[in-house]
Formats: C-alpha cells, structure tokens, sequence
C-alpha cells in the first residue's frame, strides 16, 4: 500500500496525493454480493436538508460486508483485496470451503491465501481471525468490535483505526479506542484481530474541487460569508464574525460543546472519555 503524488502539470495536480492502489488485486467486485444504493443528496423523506453540503457524486454500489462473522468453525481463504468506493479501508474477499464468499474489512499484512477463522474454540489469535474478547489475550490489537453480542462491528472500522485490550474483569473487557477514550465491553462480543490497512488514507490530497464534487460533497459556504437570516454568524459590515461564538445554523455551538446525549444509557460503561479540544 503506498502514495503517490502527481507530476504537477496542471493547477489541480498540484500538490495531490492519490493513492496507488498497488494492493488492489481485483478490480471488479462480486456481483452476488452488491446492493443497490440509493443517494438522499442529504434530505429527509420530507424532502428538508438535513446534512448541509451534500448531493451529487459518482453512482456506487454497496458492498455487503460481514461485520458479524458467525460462520464459526470453517476455515476460509482470501481471494482478493478489493477498493470499496462506500469506506476508507479495502475489502477482502474471501472464500469458504463450502463456495459460500462474502466481504471482510481487510486488516493489515492480510494477503491473498491467507487463512481465516472465526469463532470460540480452536481459533488462533493471528490477523483475521474473528472471536470473543474473551478468548483474546490482553495487549492485543483488535478492530470490527461488537458492541452488543451477535449485532456486528461497530467500533474501529476505518482504515488505519483499532483498539487495544487493555484488561478484564468480571464480564466486561477495557478497550481503548482510537479517540483515547477507554470503554467497557462484553466479554461476549466480538473483535477481529489486527488494524485496519490502508493508515495511508489520511494523507490523501484530492489537490482540486472536482474531486469532492466526485464523491458527493458540494461547495461549503463559511457561516459568516451568510445573510443574517441564513445563519447566526452571517450579517455585518466586511469580514465580521456576528460578535458570538461559532455555531452552527441551528445555534448548537461548535467548538467545545458536548454533543452526546446525556441520558445514553451506554454512558456507564465510559471509563474514560476521550480527550476534548481546549478552545482558544
């Protein structure tokens, strides 16, 4: 996996950083295993924006991808490592002994023939393999973790992201997470072992407009630049701010204010939350 920058012959190459796909190793996906996917532009079914800037973009398909690996018991092996237009991280495909195929987020060092296994008995903890937290030993890096039993990954699913199990007790297990925080989670939920490929992403440089516009993000227009009866901090002679702190067009203050939801009943199983920025 690697980067690379482009000759700067044009204003938009300039400074650009792609990557090179050089671990892609299938450029067609499984046809058995794509969904249609449809785009809101960023709309309710009311038809009101509720995500600002968003619409346009590239037609994509939907990779489905098996974030519950309950196929327990049945060695499989990976076919192909594949680009998925709908997330950071590449894909593998792997392949049951059965024939069945289906979609894994591909961990780092994973090439293809590579054997996999997922379950609670007999499964070494080497990278892909999926299975308790309470079969894995502390120290391990793990990623695609379960926060309820038997719902699929939902922690640390993007690409160069994973968590660290720190320790055990009783029926809960301390991960730490890529934000810093340090939660508590069921023994009898799921990880998979390893991090996720591709921690490259995030020194791409699409180098030009265009290439968001590709991906569905439409021109961002900064609050102040607004009339006052857009946005809060819009109005007033040049550049002013509107003399309040930055907020959004709600008014839900944006630097420093917490947004989670004080009533979560997940929230007791923080230990720790993650580390906020200090605002200036």
């Amino acid at each position: 996996m690697g980067l690379r920058r482009l000759k700067p012959v044009t204003p938009g190459s300039r400074g650009a950083i792609h990557p090179d796909f050089s671990e892609v190793t299938k450029t067609t996906p499984e046809k058995s295993l794509l969904v249609k996917k449809t785009r809101s532009g960023g709309r309710n079914n009311y038809g009101d924006t509720t995500s600002r800037f968003r619409g346009g973009g590239h037609k994509k398909m939907y990779r489905i991808i098996d974030f519950k690996r309950r196929k327990d018991g049945e060695e499989a092996t990976v076919k192909a490592i594949e680009y998925d237009p709908n997330r950071t991280c590449r894909i593998a495909l792997i392949v049951y002994k059965d024939g069945s195929k289906s979609y894994i987020l591909a961990p780092e060092k994973i090439t293809v023939g590579s054997k996999i296994m997922s379950g609670s008995d007999n499964v070494e903890q080497i990278i892909g393999n999926c299975m308790p937290l309470a079969n894995i030993a502390q120290g391990t890096v793990v990623h695609n973790i379960e926060l309820q039993p038997g719902k699929g990954g939902q922690m640390a699913r993007s690409a160069g992201t994973s968590a660290v199990l720190q320790a055990k007790e009783g029926n809960y297990a301390y991960l730490v997470l890529p934000s810093g925080e340090m939660r508590k989670v069921n023994l009898k939920c799921r990880a998979t072992i390893g991090r996720i490929g591709f921690s490259e992403h995030s020194q791409i440089n699409h180098g030009k407009a265009g290439r968001r516009r590709w991906l569905g993000r439409r021109p961002h227009s900064r609050g102040s630049a607004m009339n006052p009866h857009d946005h809060p901090m819009g109005g007033g002679e040049g550049r002013r701010a509107g003399g309040r702190e930055p907020q959004s067009p709600t008014g839900v203050l944006a630097k420093g204010g917490k947004t989670r939801n004080k009533r979560k009943t997940s929230s007791r199983l923080i230990v720790r939350r993650r580390k906020h920025k200090k605002r200036k």
